[in-house]
Parts: structure tokens; C-alpha cells; sequence
């Protein structure tokens, strides 16, 4: 039976029931690791108090401005006539715009926001991943553990410290097999497609080098330590082969991961698609639901439950948003990013926003090796703004924080669905929504 997911405890200042999504906003926690070109961002260091006011929303002269602009702007037409947009004030939670918010259109991979809510909850940001390597009856097997990160390196130091105990065994040859059963067989997710693999992602499987996108991705890590294992001096009898590791087989050798909330980090920076699978998988397994598409997405809409986040039209068929038939709301997403930076959830989630990519930061999916915020519009921006961008065919989506012109931080989602315009003319408008956001394109 599936385990229950701990209930959430929630202290310091109470949470208001307010439709829809979570009801507390706050001034929201920004770091960026490195400098870029800009204006850097950087947080508030103290959070406002709790907004008690339960009437509508009155906005201030910058939010009257925001509001104004994106009523005109929104009306571009290289975004088309399906766009659900909203913006938030984090510290008084009042909607400050918002365009069919509560639309459920296809949301790309802002869908990694859900996955990485849902692991770093279930898994904590402290978990690894562990890669082992057993020994039974001549046999080594490599034991995969979902690590999407594992290379060459670490595979080379564990060939090493298994060949170095057999060696004084005296043993120079051995059998080699992987075990991967941690997932089961890949299969594609509602709403992929064939000719997602291997370009788009990997079939998922528990054990994979270099990220390799390659169909066996087990087999392919098992030669390549095979391999490692004969410069070594212990040379492999026959071909690798898949098998499972028994109870009482010795360990000989075992790598860790860097920490989950280093690879959150770097996922959401690049929007890593694979690493997205396997922690929809992994944080499965630890809340005692099946590794798989359908076990993963429950304890995803478990997880934003218990945060108070509406999952009204919320679906979600896979943990990369490769999906074309996931659909989610602007206002959810939204919400999401909303409650991960909650200061009440920082130990915990802070690590979302963390991994926002920065407008202008190279190497993430905001660089301008990819041509975004590098227009007169919306070049303004680079530095002040921190979003997770969403691309598929006919769906794009940016969504995340900035501070505006009247020093508060807002937190705004824009996902837009079957433009007429190529990819890159809506990235631009949506880059020049966020942009008016941040009120550098003020006119």
C-alpha cells in the first residue's frame, strides 16, 4: 500500500484561506550564485507582515502601471489568442494582472517546477543518489540507483576500488552485469511520442553515464565500467549482461551524488528533461508509490495539496513536460513558485528559486547563446529577472520573479498555446511581458 506523504507543518504566521492558491505572500527569497550583466538580483533581507485585508485588491501607482501595460501588451499578436498569464504581489498576495489565469493550457517545462516541489519535499534537499557495485560467485554487478549525474569519473573510481579488492584476492576476471530493476522498463508517457527518444530524453532507466542518450542506457553504463574495470586489470568474461543483485551479495564499491538540492539547481537552470524523469521516479518510490509515470504524478498533486495549491484543470502525465497532454493553469504555476518561496518552506524549497535561470545568464535556458532578453524591449531586463522558460511545438512558457518599480518582489507566469508566430517571436514578446513586470520597459 502507497505510504502516506508526512503532513505539513506550518508555522510562524497563519495562512488565510484565499481562492485561488496558497493565501500567504510574502516579499520572495532571490539569490543569484554569480554575477551577470545588469542589474543583479538580490533579496529583501526581512519579510513584511501578513496583509489581514480580505477585500478586493487595491492596486499602487506601479501595479496600476504593470496592469495597464500588460492589458495593451498582452494583445500582441505574435502571442496569439490563448495566453493565461497572471502576476502577484509576493508580499500582499493581491493579483496585481491576470489574462484567463485559471486557463489550463499546455505548460511545457514550467512542469518542472511541480516535479522539483515534489521531490525536495518527499526526498529532502539533502538526498543522493547511490550507485554500488556488489560482488556474488564471480559476478560484479552495477547496481543503478537513479542517478542522471553519474560520469566517466565516478564510474572510473568505482571500477577502481572493486578491481583493487579482487586483485588482492586474486581474482582477474569476473562476469559483469548491471541491475537497473530500481524503475521499470521504460515505456513513454501519455502525450510523448516516438520520436521523443533518444534526442528529447532517454528512456528512463535507473542506470545511465554522462547523461548518454543512448536506447540501453544500463547496458551502455555496464560496458563503459567494464571497460574502466580492464584498464584496471580485471578484465570481464563474456558480454554484459542485465540481472538483479541478490540479498547477500557483498558491496565492493559505492559513489553518491551531490546533494538534491544541487542538482534541483542545475536541472531547472537547463532544463534537464532527464533528470526531471528520474526524480518523478525516485520521489515515487519514497512515498511507497510505483516508479512510474502514473506513481509520480500522484504524489505531485499530493504534494501541491498539502501546499494549498489549487489543482483544479491540473494535469500532468510525466515529470519533464514533454507532455503534450499535460495541462496547467498560469495561476498554479504561479502558486507553486508562490509557496517555494515561502519563507516558512526555505530549508526546504528555496532551492527552486535558486535554479531559476537569470535573464542574461549564460548556460542557462536564458542565455543569450538562445536569444532571450536581447531586444529593445526586453534587454532591459537581463539581471532582474529569474524564470523557468517552457518550449515545446506550439506551446511556450516563462514563468518567475522580479522586483518592480516600487521595490516589491512580484511573481508572474506566462504560457502561451498555438501561435501563428515562429518560437522565437513569442519568446520575445513573453520576455517583454516579464520585462513590464519588472517596469524597465515602462513605456
Amino acid at each position: 500500500m502507497p505510504t502516506s506523504l508526512p503532513t505539513l507543518r506550518v508555522g510562524g504566521r497563519h495562512r488565510k484561506p484565499k481562492a485561488p492558491g496558497p493565501a500567504l505572500r510574502r516579499a520572495a527569497v532571490v539569490a543569484v550564485a554569480a554575477p551577470v550583466a545588469g542589474t543583479i538580483l538580490a533579496g529583501p533581507s526581512a519579510f513584511a507582515a501578513e496583509k489581514s485585508g480580505t477585500g478586493a485588491a487595491v492596486l499602487n501607482p506601479t501595479e496600476r502601471k504593470i496592469a495597464a501595460n500588460l492589458n495593451s501588451r498582452a494583445q500582441d499578436a505574435r502571442l496569439g489568442d490563448r495566453l493565461s498569464g497572471v502576476v502577484i504581489d509576493a508580499e500582499s498576495g493581491r493579483t496585481v494582472w491576470g489574462h484567463d489565469a485559471t486557463t489550463a493550457l499546455m505548460p511545457a517545462s514550467t512542469t518542472k517546477l511541480a516535479t522539483a516541489t515534489a521531490a525536495l519535499k518527499v526526498l529532502g534537499s539533502d538526498h543522493r543518489f547511490t550507485t554500488k557495485v556488489v560482488h556474488a560467485a564471480g559476478t560484479l554487478t552495477l547496481v543503478g540507483g537513479g542517478d542522471r549525474t553519474l560520469t566517466t569519473g565516478d564510474l572510473t573510481e568505482l571500477a577502481r576500488t572493486a578491481a583493487s579488492g579482487l586483485l588482492d584476492a586474486g581474482v582477474t576476471s569476473v562476469k559483469v552485469q548491471v541491475d537497473d530493476s530500481l524503475f521499470p522498463s521504460p515505456t513513454l508517457a501519455t502525450g510523448w511520442n516516438n520520436g521523443y527518444y533518444p534526442d528529447s530524453v532517454a528512456p528512463v532507466r535507473a542506470l545511465v553515464v554522462n547523461g548518454r542518450h543512448v536506447t540501453d542506457t544500463s547496458l551502455d553504463a555496464g560496458q563503459t565500467f567494464a571497460q574502466l574495470l580492464a584498464e584496471q586489470g580485471v578484465t570481464a568474461n563474456g558480454a554484459v549482461t542485465r540481472g538483479v543483485a541478490g540479498s547477500g551479495d557483498t558491496t565492493v564499491a559505492r559513489h553518491q551524488s551531490d546533494q538534491l538540492s544541487v542538482i534541483v539547481r542545475h536541472m531547472l537552470k537547463v532544463s534537464d528533461n532527464d533528470i526531471a524523469e528520474s526524480l518523478l521516479r525516485t520521489t515515487a518510490l519514497a512515498a511507497g508509490r510505483p516508479a512510474t509515470f502514473e506513481g509520480g504524478s500522484a504524489v505531485v498533486r499530493e504534494v501541491l495539496t498539502q501546499y494549498g495549491i489549487s489543482l483544479r484543470d491540473f494535469v500532468m502525465h510525466d515529470g519533464s513536460g514533454l507532455s503534450r497532454a499535460n495541462r496547467i493553469p498560469a495561476r498554479t504555476v504561479a502558486d507553486i513558485l508562490d509557496v517555494a518561496s515561502d519563507p516558512r518552506h526555505t530549508d526546504t524549497l528555496k532551492h527552486i528559486v535558486d535554479g531559476l535561470p537569470v535573464a542574461g545568464e549564460a548556460g542557462s535556458t536564458l542565455g543569450p547563446e538562445w536569444g532571450r532578453f536581447d531586444t529593445a524591449d526586453s534587454s532591459c531586463a537581463v539581471g532582474r529577472v529569474k524564470a523557468k522558460t517552457g518550449t515545446l511545438t506550439g506551446a511556450i512558457g516563462l514563468s518567475g520573479l522580479t522586483k518592480a518599480e516600487d521595490g516589491h518582489w512580484k511573481i508572474f507566469s506566462f504560457i502561451e498555446n498555438d501561435s501563428p508566430a515562429t518560437p522565437g517571436a513569442v519568446k520575445d514578446a513573453l520576455d517583454g511581458l516579464a520585462a513590464t513586470v519588472n517596469g524597465c520597459w515602462a513605456e
